[in-house]
């Protein structure tokens, strides 16, 4: 119910904020250096935010909530954190500005006491195979830095530790250890290189030296003198022979300086019975005279060539065309089409030459590829050197003698020169590999040869949070005096924000771990850690959502860093409709009542206790007046079971998961417990492989019983619906191309004679050509986040003038585009093609969102319900299996009773959902639940509970059977 005493405060006026003022019934904020007590805006109306004043106390941990689409990221991002922005870019010189152009200033008539703004979002996560954890957070410089300075070498030949030697040393090594014994001392110029190196010699015997050692031999220098140019050689001068002695130290000296002058750094010392000896000022292996480079940060480091991997370049991944993707069915013979790039026989040059090569082993196309030997694959697939002939079509009589690089080799020829078309069709054979050179650690063999406390760079990214904070922990004892002095102010800086990523709830991640993996809440959470860490104060600091992703037991760590970062002097906002976020908070704002049109206004606003009284959806959500109601009895599903035994991937331990067909499936347990492991990178690729045939290949596990029980399996994840401003929600879910059907049958498109494209913004035309289409044009910003701003020509509109003049019951092409999902419900309520697409959007509480909105503005969970809404709109056949990853996230609790309402929809047609969550609304309503634990990282991977809600909440393994226990009651 909306709050008519807030609804007056709508209205711009100073006594409207006198009496917000009067709402604001908690501590006051000390007055700071800025002069203002609380953050003033005076008539916001960006999107649907309906003339609206409000108060928000500095300083204070803040929660804006309410109802999906209401106007909270309206108020929050597009009106406070805008204007923030935009007096920031207004603070630089006007030269400046001429470079970045102007920001558009948000529809608000006022804004008092903004403090510098810091906004940390979901949608801003990297998508960069490079950017990991480590580098987001810093931690893996200060370990490059670590290592570079204190790390010691051991030889990759040996194993043993590389020694570096001053002259001096090397000098005493040699008096000491062969005193009278006749050495020859060398200097190595050439190693393991090919060449006839004339001009060298001719070098050589010009400085005065007479003998050189020519692949072991010591040969004198002769005129014209040259060595065979296509063999491999190693080159070292002869610099002195000399009997080893004190007497003699001078002339050593002398010796010793002149080989290492030409040796670079480096000498050889050979003895009477052959035997070397190697001796460097730099880092070398005594035995081998293996060398490395001098150690830098940049050693280590995977986006710098001296520290990449040369095979995966730092990826630690490759990418191959693999036997397997070649030859999908072992059962058909290559003229039927076993070998797939090739498809079935023709009567081209390629099968010709095949059938050449087969003939020599005596088989024929017809044979089936699992008779063919392997010895035969292998030539077809990887070529020979041996000559084939092929009978000309042309020039009846002639022979072609060729030689056949192999069906791989072709392939990767054409990915590299052939056309774009070309390379996108090469790429369906491919597959991602761990690199064989470096084994998935993205760095050289030199770098991961640097140990600290015998354990490498690699080794550390590859801990999680826990383990590595362990291994920190005491490592003073471990390290020498001279590491000690170095490691001082690294280790403080690295144990400093390993303890902000434990404080916000991440122990169970890796360094390693690519941003793109994360889920939005998890990549916030970490900003989150980085901006604890700089000790700013004074700031505000909007955040989107940060409990995504994390689970009820971890939820106190968040809150307890967001206090701290409140503690130290700034002011906290958190878009949020997280239950005990909200009661942790020292002001809570509910935006309401509705969704689109209907929301817009602050419905209650105080602090936790006064709020409840307010009467508010939020408010009797948090009282328990309202509730998701737990099902009366759960249902026995259909018989039938998926069975997967012997999961191992990443943390798991041997799981042997059993999903019963027909029933709404719940997956939970702790952040890092195994969930995203089992179910997206093992369930869903076996599943995927099977009706699909993706590329993607499933971790490891053993067995795999069912596949013939379900007919298909849908994903519904958050990653984006598409990267650019032409995605939006009418074109992902296929409604736009029956809408731009309907336009091009009304009777003014007839005349003009337009046809459907002239209705698309993405070809040329009826759209506007100065935006091409886009309704908006890229600012690019040095230094901020890219800007789009309305295209000048069409105004937004997307489309030119003659296109918009075509119009369905009054409205154009555009006009459609603008309206709101729950709009587009009545507009095309007698178009039933239509109205099925638009009416699952509006099914799925997205009523709020318009047709036209770019896909880059919708969050991770809006993105979900669009692609849940396209799938719900499809005709299902009651044989599929869905798979979810937190669907809730950023549902309010009423919108989270929609969703469960499609949900069961689902189910109760015979189909399975099978749901990852941690949301106890949704967890408690569904038929089973799978808990995994029962911790996060090495402590989980196992399965601790399973079984209806009632049976789990009885368990005495694992964090949720707790929370879940105070949910039933």
């Amino acid at each position: 119910m909306l709050n008519p005493d807030l609804c007056q405060l709508s209205v711009f006026g100073s006594s409207s904020m006198e009496k917000l003022k009067e709402n604001v019934k908690i501590d006051r904020a000390p007055i700071d250096l800025s002069g203002h007590e609380n953050i003033e805006i005076f008539g916001a109306r960006e999107h649907n935010l309906k003339n609206i004043d409000a108060v928000i106390p500095r300083n204070k941990l803040v929660v804006i909530t309410g109802i999906s689409g209401s106007g909270k990221s309206s108020l929050a991002f597009d009106t406070i954190y805008a204007e923030g922005q935009r007096r920031y870019m207004e603070s630089f010189s006007a030269y400046a500005r001429s470079f970045i152009g102007d920001m558009e200033r948000p529809d608000v008539d006022k804004i008092n006491g903004l403090s510098p703004v810091i906004s940390i979002e979901q949608k801003t996560t990297s998508k960069n195979p490079r950017s990991t954890v480590g580098t987001l957070t810093e931690i893996y410089d200060f370990l490059r830095l670590f290592f570079a300075r204190a790390g010691e070498a051991y030889s990759y030949n040996t194993g043993k530790k590389m020694i570096r030697q001053s002259e001096d040393q090397i000098i005493d090594h040699l008096i000491t250890n062969f005193d009278g014994k006749k050495l020859i001392l060398l200097a190595p110029i050439i190693k393991g290189r090919k060449g006839h190196y004339r001009e060298l010699f001719v070098q050589i015997r010009k400085m005065g030296f007479t003998k050189v050692r020519i692949d072991g031999v010591v040969m004198d220098m002769v005129p014209k003198m040259q060595v065979d140019r296509y063999k491999t050689h190693d080159i070292d001068i002869v610099i002195d022979r000399i009997v080893a002695s004190a007497e003699d130290r001078y002339r050593i000296a002398q010796s010793v300086k002149t080989a290492m002058t030409h040796g670079k750094g480096v000498i050889m010392v050979r003895e009477e019975d052959g035997n070397i000896h190697h001796f460097s000022k730099f880092l070398m292996d005594p035995e081998t005279g293996l060398s490395y480079d001098e150690p830098a940060p940049n050693s280590f480091s995977f986006n710098s060539p001296y520290g990449a991997c040369p095979t995966c370049n730092g990826l630690g991944q490759i990418e191959e065309i693999s036997k397997d993707s070649i030859i999908p069915d072992l059962d058909l013979s290559i003229s039927r089409g076993g070998i797939a790039p090739l498809g079935e026989y023709r009567d081209i040059w390629i099968f010709k030459k095949i059938e050449a090569i087969l003939k020599r082993y005596n088989v024929g196309l017809s044979t089936p590829i699992k008779k063919i030997p392997e010895e035969v694959l292998k030539t077809l697939l990887y070529g020979d050197d041996v000559a084939v002939a092929v009978t000309s079509k042309k020039y009846p009589g002639t022979e072609w003698n060729t030689k056949f690089e192999g069906i791989i080799h072709f392939l990767e020829k054409q990915r590299e020169e052939g056309t774009e078309k070309t390379r996108r069709w090469i790429e369906d054979y491919m597959s991602v590999k761990t690199c064989p050179e470096c084994d998935g650690a993205r760095l050289k063999k030199e770098s991961l040869h640097f140990k600290i406390a015998e354990t490498n760079i690699s080794e550390l990214a590859r801990m999680d949070i826990d383990a590595l904070w362990d291994w920190f922990e005491n490592l003073e004892e471990r390290l020498t005096e001279k590491q000690n002095l170095i490691a001082t102010e690294v280790l403080k800086e690295i144990r400093k924000r390993i303890g902000f990523l434990l404080d916000v709830g991440l122990n169970y991640l890796m360094l390693d771990r690519p941003l793109r993996t994360l889920s939005g809440g998890e990549a916030q959470r970490i900003r989150l850690a980085t901006q604890i860490g700089t000790q700013l104060v004074g700031v505000l600091y909007i955040m989107d959502e940060p409990s995504i992703g994390l689970h009820q037991r971890d939820n106190v760590k968040l809150i307890k860093a967001l206090k701290d970062l409140r503690d130290i002097g700034n002011t906290v906002i958190v878009v949020e409709h997280d239950k005990d976020m909200m009661m942790a908070s020292d002001y809570i704002i509910d935006i309401g009542p509705g969704a689109g049109r209907h929301g817009g206004h602050v419905v209650a606003a105080g602090d936790p206790h006064s709020f409840l009284e307010q009467g508010s959806t939020t408010a009797d959500y948090l009282k328990g007046i309202k509730k998701i109601a737990v099902p009366k009895e759960r249902r026995q599903g259909n018989g039938e079971k998926l069975v997967l035994k012997g999961a191992k991937g990443n943390n798991l331990k041997n799981v042997n998961l059993t999903i019963e067909l027909g029933k709404m499936t719940c997956v939970t347990g702790v952040s890092g417990s195994g969930k995203s492991t089992l179910i997206h990178d093992t369930l869903f690729p076996i599943l995927n492989q099977y009706f699909f045939r993706s590329r993607k290949e499933p971790m490891a596990y053993d067995s795999f019983d069912g596949l013939k029980k379900i007919d298909k399996v849908i994903e519904v994840d958050q990653s984006p619906i598409g990267r650019t401003p032409r995605s939006n929600p009418a074109t992902y879910t296929g409604v736009f191309s029956d809408i731009r059907t309907l336009f091009t049958e009304l009777p003014e498109s007839k005349i003009r004679g337009y046809k459907a494209g002239r209705f698309s913004f993405n070809v040329k035309g009826g759209r506007c050509e100065t935006c091409e289409g886009a309704g908006m044009k890229l600012i690019e910003m040095d230094f901020l986040p890219n800007v789009h701003v309305p295209c000048e020509t069409c105004k937004g509109k997307r489309y030119n003038r003659e296109t918009l003049e075509v119009r369905f019951k009054g409205k154009s092409i555009s006009d459609v585009l603008d309206m709101t999902v729950e709009q587009a419900v009545e507009f095309f309520e007698n178009q039933p093609k239509i109205l099925r697409k638009i009416q699952t959007l509006n099914d799925v509480g997205l009523g709020y969102i318009s047709l036209g909105q770019h896909a880059t503005t919708l969050s991770g969970g809006e993105a979900q319900r669009v692609k849940l809404a396209t799938e719900l709109s499809k005709k299902d056949t009651g044989q599929t299996l869905y798979i979810l990853d937190e669907p809730t996230t950023g549902l309010h609790f009423q919108d989270i009773q929609h969703l469960l309402d499609v949900l069961n929809r689902l189910v109760d047609k015979g189909n399975t959902v099978l749901i990852i969550e941690h949301n106890m609304d949704v967890i408690k309503v569904a038929d089973y639940i799978i808990d995994l634990g029962p911790e996060g990282g090495d402590k989980g991977g196992m399965i601790i509970a399973e079984g209806t809600p009632e049976k789990v909440a009885k368990s005495i393994k694992g964090f949720t059977a707790q929370f879940l226990k105070e949910e039933l009651a």
